[in-house]
Order: C-alpha cells, then sequence, then structure tokens
C-alpha cells in the first residue's frame, strides 16, 4: 500500500481548484496568488474554464513563484453531456501551456457532438496531468457518468465553493461507488474559489513531496501521497493485523470506514492519538480514515487498499 507518512519528504498545503479574471473569477491571477500565499498556502493551481467564451485560457502563473510559494498549471475541462444534460466538468492540474483544448464554445453550452468528457480526461492525463472528477453532487453526477471517466486520480470529494454557494459540496459516495468497483481511486478537498463569495480557504490537500516543487508536488498526488483537509492534521496511519492507530491533531472523533455500511470510531475530546478495531473491515478491500476537530471541521485520508 502506498505509504502516506513516509520519513523522508514533508506535507505542503495547496488549493487545487482555483479561478481568476480570466474566466469567471472576481481577481486577477497576481492577487489570486498572493491572497493564497499570504494565508500560509505553498502552493495553489489556477484551473481557468477551457471554453471559447473566455479564450480557452491556461493560466500561465510561473511568475508567481518564489518566496516558498509555488504554482501548478491547470484548467477544468469541459465537454460533451452528462446523463442529466449538463456540461461535464473535469479537473486537471499539471497540464501543459500547449495543450488542445476541446471544442467547447460556451460553459453553458453542452452537445453529444462534443469530444466525449472520458477521451478528453484521457487526453489531459496522458498530457501529463493528474485528473480529478469535479464536484459530482453539484454536478447532479450519476454513477454511470462517473464511471466512464476511466483516467481519473482522484474523485473531488469535498467543494468549499459548493459547499458555501449552494450546499452540495460532497463526492464521497460516488468515490464510495466506484471504489466499490474496484476503481483505485483518490479523493481531493478543494476551494474552487471564485472570490465572490465565501467560496476559499476553506478545503485543501497536503502533499508529500522532497521539495516544494511543481514537478514534485505533481508526482506527490499522482502517486496517492497526499490527504485532504478543513483544518485538522492527519500525521500518522498505522495499520495492523487487528486495528487500525491514527495520530493527528486534537480531535472529537477519529473514524474508519470501509466497504458498504462498514464503519467504526472512537470519540473523546483533544484526542491525538486513536485506536480503532478492524473486525468489521473483514469483507472490505479498503478503509479510510475521517478526523473531526470539536469546530467540525475534518480530513480526509485517501482509500487505502488492505491487500497492498
Amino acid at each position: 500500500m502506498t505509504d502516506l507518512f513516509p520519513a523522508s519528504g514533508q506535507f505542503y498545503r495547496g488549493n487545487l481548484h482555483t479561478h481568476s479574471t480570466l474566466s469567471d473569477g472576481a481577481l486577477e491571477p497576481a492577487e489570486v496568488c498572493r491572497r493564497y500565499r499570504d494565508e500560509g498556502y505553498d502552493f495553489v493551481a489556477l484551473t481557468e474554464h477551457l471554453v471559447g467564451q473566455f479564450g480557452y485560457p491556461i493560466a500561465d502563473t510561473t511568475g508567481f513563484r518564489g518566496n516558498g510559494f509555488t504554482t501548478l498549471i491547470g484548467a477544468e475541462l469541459h465537454s460533451g453531456e452528462q446523463e442529466n444534460g449538463d456540461l461535464w466538468h473535469i479537473l486537471a492540474v499539471g497540464l501543459p501551456q500547449d495543450f488542445e483544448p476541446p471544442q467547447t464554445p460556451r460553459l453553458s453550452f453542452a452537445s453529444p457532438d462534443q469530444e466525449r468528457a472520458a477521451d478528453l480526461a484521457a487526453r489531459a492525463r496522458a498530457a501529463g496531468a493528474h485528473v480529478s472528477v469535479a464536484h459530482p453532487q453539484w454536478s447532479g453526477l450519476t454513477t454511470n457518468d462517473a464511471r466512464t471517466i476511466e483516467a481519473a486520480h482522484s474523485v473531488e470529494a469535498y467543494n468549499h465553493g459548493c459547499a458555501m454557494g449552494c450546499d452540495r459540496a460532497e463526492g464521497f459516495h460516488t468515490l464510495e461507488q466506484l471504489l466499490a468497483e474496484g476503481r483505485r481511486l483518490n479523493l481531493i478537498a478543494t476551494d474552487d474559489a471564485h472570490f465572490t463569495e465565501l467560496d476559499h480557504f476553506g478545503g485543501w490537500v497536503m502533499v508529500n513531496a522532497a521539495e516544494n516543487d511543481p514537478d514534485a508536488l505533481l508526482e506527490g498526488l499522482k502517486s496517492g501521497r497526499h490527504y485532504s483537509s478543513q483544518g485538522p492534521e492527519l500525521r500518522n496511519i498505522d495499520i495492523t493485523s487487528t486495528h487500525v492507530e491514527v495520530e493527528c491533531s486534537a480531535a472529537v472523533s477519529i473514524i474508519v470506514q470501509g466497504h458498504g455500511n462498514a464503519a467504526r470510531a472512537t470519540h473523546g475530546l483533544s484526542m491525538t492519538r486513536g485506536r480503532v478495531g478492524l473486525e468489521r473491515f473483514a469483507a472490505s478491500p479498503w478503509i479510510r480514515v475521517t478526523v473531526i476537530d470539536a469546530a467540525g471541521r475534518r480530513a480526509w485520508s485517501n482509500p487505502i487498499w488492505l491487500d497492498g
């Protein structure tokens, strides 16, 4: 199994889903990067909507790197119809600047004649990107839809902008439906910040990498050496034949989930360590961990496959 907490490297905090005035955000790219840097983030990805109405932008943020802060190059990709007739949203981080955009004229225009979302996601992955299924609950995504994106590395399990704007934040159900089918996917939390409402600094990834460098961060994302958070820290997860032991920042609940309805939890005050037995997970090929602090904020591990 992936070692989420290797002895080498360190964790870097970043937002993978952000918009500026290059598409439908309220702030200039330089100001978006400044705000994330000053908020204490180590990196950010500006992921503009790659559609014709905005000139098919892939934001060049290399000029905003420096002083312990870096950027990843990416975009939010759109093409084709979901089952509900809406346009697909695919998050791609680590794109080359010359990535060929889909022929999608407007953010509101979905057509079965456009490039299939599955093919667009596959092109992005082949070009070197980390690919995620974006905000499934907000999109009204079906499991049939989600399973077509075979190139995905992860599912956007928490989207802070969707939480604040319409209370449709989650992708955990979509993720777990795919896990049940054997898909080895990870999860990410993001802001999807537009700075038009309280949609920023609410969800992020913590990526383990040798250095705060775009290539190293991207490799950590693709390898699954990351967790997601609204505030709490995950510091270690140790799995034995009988239990899971979790080390974290102060928490009131430590929960282990698995296939179907398998779940066990331990609760207390200011816990920084908790042990959960594995008896309930004998038939589950994977587990994941959620930590909740006294303010209700969560941190989530990636799924951990017990067969290694």
